[in-house]
């Protein structure tokens, strides 16, 4: 089967839906499909690794963020038998939409996240939400989601009971193999002066696209370990609002407290998992749907924290994988933190538990073949 991924990001870009796509495309073709990814080419790409599947990087004729208009797939994607379009994708879903019409082909959209925003994006995206996006959801054969908790408190729920044939439950995935529990390694414990300190961890893009991830909230969170020197917090990632951040911290006196390890390689970014205590995701609002950072923290052996979300409170079992703050409440996030670290046996317990929820549910083996059993019950 000839299957195209569209996705508005893709690795090496940090992004929850890009890294979707990338194992997405990767499970269908070991199951022995013919995978082609296209993906806006908004920079030059240095040393790709060799795929199993073709990447297709388009230049945007017009781009704004990681939205980019893609006429090109007018002519790029009506080979495909189908087209599984990662949503949202401005500038790409609406010229799939357009095709569809013309040429009726099988569409199945991933239903990501609602977008929300600020200021005149957040416009922008009501509007997009109440006149575009249904247009294309009524042209999809399949609508995939994450986790129905998410979909229930969605932008389109009201589909739930309109085209409650059309949606299908696969969760994100973790790589099991390379996030696990494993001993900690003593060169990054030196590296980042973390030798006999907790550590509390954040892994997430710092750019403005993921506003949401709530790094503002954490930090002001770990002022309730300003006169503790065993904590540590390390926020691993990159983006545009680092700097933003980091004056945050300093303003707040947390400089000696809070690290900033900047972009960190794949290879190197499990190993990170094993030589902290706990995840931290204390995301803002809906934009969080999943928190596939959750299932890596999980699938290592890790305690979460994280905040009380559809989608995302699907993932963490309250008091058996993690915990669950109220969004954007800095002291509740605080004191479980506290919790976490004060009862150190307890949060192992949580670590182990969260590794068997990964290896029963969330493997991407188990992904891609529930794909490959959608994608070809919609060709018959």
């Amino acid at each position: 089967m000839k299957i195209a991924e569209v996705t508005s990001t893709f690795p090496p870009y940090k992004g929850g839906m890009g890294n979707v796509a990338y194992y997405n495309a990767w499970s269908l073709a070991t199951l022995g499909h013919d995978v082609t990814v296209f993906t806006p080419k908004y920079k030059k790409i240095k040393n790709q690794e060799e795929l199993p599947f073709q990447v297709k990087r388009l230049r945007p004729w017009f781009s704004y963020g990681n939205s980019g208009v893609l006429p090109q797939l007018l002519w790029q994607l009506p080979k495909f038998d189908i087209v599984h379009l990662h949503y949202p994708f401005f500038g790409g879903a609406e010229i799939i939409y357009f095709l569809d019409k013309i040429k009726d082909i099988k569409l199945v959209v991933t239903y990501h996240m609602d977008v929300v925003g600020d200021g005149l994006l957040a416009k922008f995206f009501k509007w997009h939400t109440n006149y575009v996006l249904p247009k294309i959801l009524d042209r999809a054969d399949k609508i995939i989601v994450t986790s129905k908790d998410y979909v229930k408190f969605s932008n389109i729920k009201n589909r739930l009971h309109t085209d409650s044939d059309k949606f299908v439950e696969i969760p994100c995935g973790v790589n099991h193999f390379l996030y696990k529990p494993r001993p900690q390694k003593n060169e990054l414990l030196h590296k980042y002066d973390l030798y006999n300190k907790d550590v509390i961890l954040f892994v997430g893009a710092l750019d403005k696209a993921h506003y949401f991830k709530g790094v503002n909230i954490l930090i002001q969170a770990m002022l309730e370990f300003a006169d503790s020197d065993d904590v540590r917090c390390l926020i691993v990632g990159d983006g545009d609002l680092k700097s933003t951040y980091q004056s945050l911290v300093d303003s707040l006196g947390l400089g000696k407290k809070i690290i900033f390890a900047g972009f960190v390689p794949d290879n190197e970014l499990p190993n990170l998992f094993n030589i902290a205590d706990m995840l931290v995701l204390p995301s803002i609002d809906k934009s969080e749907a999943f928190g596939i950072v959750a299932l890596e923290a999980m699938s290592s052996g890790l305690p979460v924290v994280a905040t009380d979300l559809p989608g995302v409170r699907s993932v963490i079992d309250k008091r058996k994988t993690g915990l669950l703050a109220k969004p954007g409440n800095v002291e509740q996030l605080a004191q479980m933190i506290k919790y976490l670290l004060d009862n150190p046996r307890i949060a192992k317990q949580y670590g182990q538990n969260g590794r068997e929820k990964v290896l029963q549910k969330y493997t991407w083996d188990s992904v891609g073949y529930k794909l490959d059993h959608l994608f070809k019950a919609c060709i018959k």
